[in-house]
């Protein structure tokens, strides 16, 4: 990678504490960017000294982005939520932020803008975090051109929200819910492999101005993807068919605690299979070969099963 300085905004989160490693083997000096990131003291050590540089500010400040981009050569935002919760919404994170960050990016005489938006982003959704992220992308564009966008799928990897939260559950929960029977089909990327698309994107002229969708090499049905959790974790479980309609009554009052497990966006977005669209560019397009499911999650999920890590 030729830049010498490289700002990733979201660097402390599970998917930016990847994208910031690859830059900074590169490399770069990299400025982190988020609300919380002097607390990832975590990330200094990816580089050498003073290399990666930890700086505090929401997207909503456009003063501190301003300082924080002067001068930077590329950009990466990797910000992003699952669910609203205070001041943090969806048009906030998934909209608004990444307009400004790429105004101040244009601004900044930035070269290179890699947004990482989400698989399914579409204007018509009936999912509030589907069309955010479909507004996001149109809003960089707009003012980016060259911008790359990356859609992934679910993804995995040791610090990932999906599997270590349903095998979290599997170990206090006599049942797992399937919400909508188990159907809803996904094909999740690896951690690891959105990182090398960052870079890829970052580094390969062929990517800027255009779309990839990260996915894996794999469908699964949601039901398989927990009954293959199970069997890493070597737990049984019952697996108890959950209908649309009631899993949305049951996230109506989940949606009161502070990290919610369900929400009723997310049972929207669960109406809708989570897989590549024909003719997509993919992974493959920027020379990232995808890694199965299989290969990584005895990885992380050993450590669920009864007895812990090390048990017989």
């Amino acid at each position: 990678m030729s830049f010498r300085r490289v700002a990733v905004i979201g660097g402390s989160g599970f998917i930016g504490r990847y994208v910031v490693e690859d830059v900074a083997q590169s490399g770069a000096v990299v400025t982190v960017i988020g609300r919380h990131a002097t607390e990832a003291m975590f990330l200094r050590p990816m580089g050498g000294v003073g290399q990666v540089a930890l700086v505090n500010a929401s997207l909503a400040e456009e003063d501190v982005l301003k300082a924080a981009l002067r001068d930077c050569e590329a950009v990466v935002n990797c910000a992003g939520i699952l669910h609203e919760g205070g001041g943090q919404t969806f048009d906030l994170l998934h909209h608004q932020g990444p307009a400004r960050l790429a105004r101040i990016a244009k601004a900044a005489g930035a070269s290179h803008f890699v947004h990482i938006s989400a698989l399914g982003a579409d204007a018509n959704s009936p999912s509030s975090y589907a069309r955010s992220k479909a507004a996001g992308e149109l809003a960089v564009r707009e003012v980016f051109p060259a911008a790359t966008i990356l859609r992934p799928s679910v993804v995995f990897g040791p610090e990932d929200q999906f599997f270590n939260r349903f095998a979290s559950m599997a170990c206090t929960l006599p049942f797992l819910p399937l919400i909508g029977g188990g159907l809803t089909r996904f094909q999740p990327v690896f951690v690891n492999d959105v990182a090398d698309a960052v870079e890829a994107a970052l580094e390969q002229e062929t990517a800027r101005g255009r779309t990839f969708e990260l996915c894996g090499p794999k469908v699964y049905s949601f039901k398989e993807l927990m009954e293959m959790m199970l069997l890493e974790i070597r737990r049984k479980k019952t697996l108890v068919s959950l209908p649309f309609g009631l899993a949305s009554l049951k996230a109506t009052f989940l949606e009161w605690l502070p990290n919610p497990p369900l929400t009723r966006d997310q049972v929207k977005l669960l109406q809708r299979d989570n897989v590549l669209a024909p003719g997509a560019l993919t992974l493959l397009d920027l020379g990232v070969t995808p890694t199965a499911v299989e290969l990584v999650l005895p990885m992380y999920m050993d450590r669920f099963r009864k007895g812990g890590r090390w048990a017989a």
